[in-house]
């Protein structure tokens, strides 16, 4: 069966949570956390292995757009595409989808972030290979569940039911495969029920990585969101006309608002566990999405990048730490001293300065939120 792969990375978002470090211009995406790379020049690079880089396209903002052109030469410019307005995954996803039905009806479209770290990088492959083959094989939606290591209330939960077997998939099934059908989706939980879901043991992560083929896509947009569909196939049918950039700047904004994952897999799942097409791929990768300045911290220690004494993680100049436990402190071309705390985050820009705990680190995102009420544009 021939498939053609393409990755559609998804770059649009702001990273609030990395204030004061990330920026609108210069957001999570674009700045290099994790090694020597960026994250989305690391995140096109482990998929490259996959698809040649004509076959990449990435969704963004007109904000960052020029950043990313010049981040990731390879992907051609014309498929690194800013949206009018942001107008969250699901038509970022389904545009993507009815372009490329018109180009390629062997079109296989896998979702990614642009902004998370994968350290097993051969088992990422090996897991996405597989997933792409079921979603190639029928009218299948298939997902990368990471499976969980404490009970997060930062991510929203997969549920998956019976394995699957080789007549329902529609490909062939191989000993010792893990490819489970989907309950339910499942959004961020408080800490008991997030608890429960560790004890049950057939809860996954929500990775936000999908694969699908495009006409499985593009039908189910049509299926659940059909106004949004209708403007995209307008936005798509004038793709590669003068008329392309007017039709994507009046019709895109008028698309529905809405993830992926409440406009397209819930009311999916919600046809019943084998109705629905939903298959999930119990991965465990050493996924990251990096969504805090805590989850940086966590996974800079996994990896024992830059560990100071009292695993401190401090990016300066110099720096002396004395009764000092599990901080983070970023102060380039400062002499920085971390004396007697703990769990502590500082980020020092040179603008700004951000002081907080380990703990809080999810609530950066409301600076960010009052510097946009006060018009502090210069800070955001």
């Amino acid at each position: 069966m021939k498939t053609n792969f393409y990755p559609i990375i998804l770059a649009g978002g702001r990273g609030t949570r990395f204030w004061p470090l990330s920026r609108k211009k210069r957001a999570k995406q674009l700045l290099v956390l994790d090694g020597r790379r960026t994250m989305i020049q690391q995140t096109v690079s482990r998929l490259l292995p996959l698809a040649p880089a004509s076959r990449f396209w990435v969704i963004t903002n007109e904000d960052l757009r020029q950043g990313i052109l010049k981040q990731v030469p390879r992907v051609p410019a014309a498929q690194v595409l800013a949206e009018p307005a942001g107008r969250n995954t699901a038509p970022a996803i389904g545009l993507a989808a009815f372009l490329l039905l018109q180009v390629d009806p062997h079109a296989v479209l896998g979702l990614f972030p642009s902004d998370h770290v994968i350290l097993d990088e051969k088992s990422f492959l090996k897991n996405l290979q597989r997933a792409t083959q079921i979603a190639a094989a029928g009218n299948n939606m298939v997902t990368l569940g990471i499976t969980p290591t404490r009970p997060d209330t930062g991510y929203g939960y997969i549920e998956a039911g019976a394995a699957v077997a080789e007549a329902e998939a529609g490909i062939d099934f191989r000993p010792g495969d893990d490819v489970l059908r989907v309950r339910r989706f499942t959004e961020k939980p408080d800490a008991q029920t997030a608890h429960q879901f560790l004890e049950a043991g057939n809860f996954y992560w929500n990775s936000g990585m999908f694969v699908w083929s495009a006409r499985t896509l593009a039908g189910a947009i049509t299926e659940h969101l059909p106004a949004t569909a209708a403007r995209l196939k307008k936005i798509a049918a004038a793709w590669g006309t003068r008329s392309f950039a007017t039709t994507f700047r009046s019709l895109y904004p008028k698309c529905e608002n809405i993830s992926v994952d409440y406009g397209i897999l819930e009311p999916r799942s919600q046809k019943g566990e084998r109705a629905s097409a939903l298959y999930c791929i119990p991965s465990e990768f050493g996924w990251n999405d990096l969504g805090s300045w805590t989850a940086l911290y966590e996974h800079r220690v996994q990896c024992g990048a830059g560990l100071a004494e009292g695993c401190n993680i401090i990016n300066s100049e110099h720096s002396f730490s004395l009764g000092a436990e599990s901080n983070y402190i970023h102060a380039p071309g400062k002499f920085v001293a971390v004396v007697g705390v703990k769990d502590v985050v500082v980020v020092d820009t040179g603008d700004a300065l951000l002081v907080t705990t380990r703990q809080h680190a999810q609530d950066v995102g409301k600076v960010v939120k009052h510097l946009d009420a006060k018009k502090f544009t210069k800070l955001v």
